[in-house]
């Protein structure tokens, strides 16, 4: 396969991780700009296990995913008691206190003659477990896609149980459901927490792939893509996050006529679906359409 496609793929993978953790607290109502917090945790966490310490690449990604879930529960505890706007700038807030740590942040350990480690600003470079395991671009971006698709069954098996309606029913009316006896800022919480896990696995997995990470990555833009990935994809189903991703990365990135304005294309694009769409492109009408239009065709065929 072509290593540009490869490249462009496994990049589609990774960030639908992070969009995938903005659309799980959409659906409890909350809108957080700071999951690139969680990224940025488990980047730097799992990079330090391998790089550093000599784990294994599965021991170091889990150590990483942990971290951000730990994080994300930490900060949900007082943030998620505030409603709407404030949470949002809670959330902001906390993201660009993380990046501001990591500004300033210096562990190295001397390996090989060489210094190895977060270097504050200097970023943290040699993250070379993977390409040290001779694993190949290719070969990694299937570890990607197969992580991703364990994520994906974890999120239709959480639409058709109980916490999955639960979840929805947060997110349309919370007063509703503590009227019946759900104490919404519990699952929030623990919404908040599977939401961080999450990100952090696709910190955990951008770190390995690029080999270096900087504070300067981990900033507000890439939690306003996360979350808007969400929006414009849809919020009916946790396909609709990917499909947001893949067509800003996908294929307004593949576009060289609009590749200096994408930014703009991107910003305009989601303006434009909120009003028309507001609940995105696979929103729930959408997804519950397709699903009887598929049992049709199914019912059709026998």
């Amino acid at each position: 396969m072509d290593p540009y496609l490869v490249s462009v793929l496994s990049n589609i993978g990774m960030i639908s991780f992070i969009a995938l953790s903005a659309y799980l607290l959409l659906l409890t109502g909350e809108i957080s700009f700071g999951q690139q917090a969680y990224f940025a945790i488990s980047a730097y966490g799992s990079g330090i296990a391998t790089a550093m310490w000599g784990w294994p690449f599965w021991a170091g990604l889990l150590w990483g995913a942990t971290l951000a879930g730990l994080a994300a529960t930490l900060v949900a505890i007082p943030t998620l008691r505030l409603r709407g706007l404030y949470f949002s700038i809670a959330t902001l807030a906390f993201a660009e206190m993380v990046r501001l740590v990591f500004e300033i942040f210096t562990y190295q350990v001397e390996i090989d003659g060489e210094l190895v480690g977060p270097d504050g600003s200097d970023g943290f470079r040699d993250i070379r477990y993977i390409y040290d395991s001779n694993v190949t671009a290719f070969e990694y971006m299937l570890v990607i896609y197969g992580l991703l698709a364990l994520v994906l069954i974890g999120f239709f098996v959480l639409e058709r149980a109980r916490l999955g309606s639960v979840f929805r029913m947060i997110g349309e009316d919370p007063m509703l459901t503590e009227m019946q006896g759900l104490n919404a800022t519990a699952y929030k919480v623990l919404a908040a927490a599977m939401a961080g896990v999450i990100a952090g696995i696709g910190g955990g997995l951008y770190a390995h792939l690029t080999t270096y990470v900087e504070p300067k990555i981990f900033n507000v833009m890439l939690g306003v893509h996360s979350l808007a990935y969400g929006l414009i994809g849809g919020l009916g189903t946790a396909l609709g996050p990917l499909l947001g991703v893949g067509i800003d990365i996908g294929f307004l990135e593949s576009i060289r006529a609009i590749s200096g304005y994408r930014m703009i294309v991107f910003g305009g694009l989601v303006a434009v679906l909120l009003i028309i769409r507001p609940r995105g492109i696979l929103d729930e009408a959408t997804v519950h359409w397709l699903r009887r239009r598929w049992r049709r065709w199914i019912h059709a065929q026998d």
